[in-house]
């Protein structure tokens, strides 16, 4: 079965096709539109959903033509639908409503963070059971999955998501939009001495990055070299992600852990996650760790052989649980 993935949930217009029978991803596209949400340091809705409608037929051609398929050879019709920013969510389940009912494929609907939970998988089969660990920038939380469809969100931000708090960061230290690549690459270059950052204090495995956000402000504001900040604060960041998930693994007595979502491609969290004793780790590849069609592809297709595919009536929805 030949599965069309499509993801417009943010600011990335991604498609990817997928051989569900033999586990195999056809084609990966993404369309980043960084440089259009530079000049205001996040993603403006608006913009988002007019860069999404005039580059989406490019990328699914493009998609078609790297896997050297046609659209007749499409069963499957797998797109975000929730959640995300609306306009933008809208443009990709219009076209893929319009490649379902025009080719009579089939149609399902994915969430978002259930396609980022699943993205270490790609290519193999899901074991059970695990905690999930999604860390993007507009998700953070922990989830205890027993299987499929079987999730109990356990930990979550009370704020900003992690990724959210690097744009910030960055902003504040005028690095550019977005904040993730070009924190990662000064942690990397830094050879001084880290400044103490406060790790707030949140009960269970719930997480909260407005406080040290804060700290950052204070430090600009006192004249702090800007990359020592910089470095300090994602080895802040990331050291207080690791710290409530290896309290959710003991408290759980799981012992393997899936990480996704744009901020588990961060150099030091992939470092530190390869250095746990006695856990097993899986992290998607580079390529699946930002929005992609092929994670939505992936738990789609594993979707619809459990469920079967939904109606041409399902609607976008900003804000869902998982």
């Amino acid at each position: 079965m030949v599965v069309l993935g499509i993801d417009t949930s943010c600011d990335d217009t991604s498609i990817a096709l997928y051989d569900g029978h033999r586990n195999r991803v056809l084609s990966n596209v993404v369309s980043s539109q960084y440089e259009f949400h530079s000049p205001y340091g996040g993603v403006v809705p608006e913009i988002a959903a007019r860069k999404h409608a005039e580059n989406i037929d490019l990328v699914f051609q493009e998609a078609l033509k790297v896997a050297g398929l046609e659209v007749r050879d499409i069963d499957l019709v797998a797109v975000t639908r929730t959640p995300g920013l609306l306009p933008a969510l809208l443009v990709g389940l219009t076209f893929g409503k319009g490649v379902a009912f025009l080719g009579n494929k089939y149609l399902k609907g994915v969430h978002h963070i259930e396609a980022h939970l699943f993205s270490p998988f790609i290519g193999k089969e899901p074991v059970y059971p695990f905690l999930g660990l999604v860390v993007s920038g507009g998700h953070t939380l922990i989830v205890e999955v027993r299987g499929m469809g079987n999730y109990r969100v356990i930990g979550k931000t009370l704020d900003d998501a992690v990724g959210e708090a690097f744009d910030k960061v960055a902003k504040l230290l005028d690095l550019g939009y977005p904040g993730g690549p070009v924190i990662d690459r000064i942690f990397r270059e830094f050879e001084g001495e880290y400044l103490l950052l406060p790790k707030p204090r949140v009960p269970g495995f719930n997480y909260s990055f407005s406080g040290l956000k804060t700290a950052v402000r204070r430090l600009v504001e006192k004249g702090y070299d800007k990359f020592s900040v910089a470095a300090s604060f994602q080895k802040t960041a990331i050291d207080y992600l690791l710290s409530k998930l290896m309290k959710a693994l003991k408290e759980t007595g799981i012992n393997r852990v899936a990480v996704s979502g744009g901020v588990s491609a961060n150099s030091y969290l992939r470092k530190a996650l390869s250095e746990l004793e006695g856990v097993e780790v899986l992290i998607p590849e580079i390529d699946y760790t930002s929005d992609n069609g092929a994670m939505v592809a992936y738990i789609g297709y594993r979707k619809f052989l459990l469920e079967g595919g939904d109606g041409l009536d399902i609607g976008a929805v900003a804000r869902s649980p998982l």
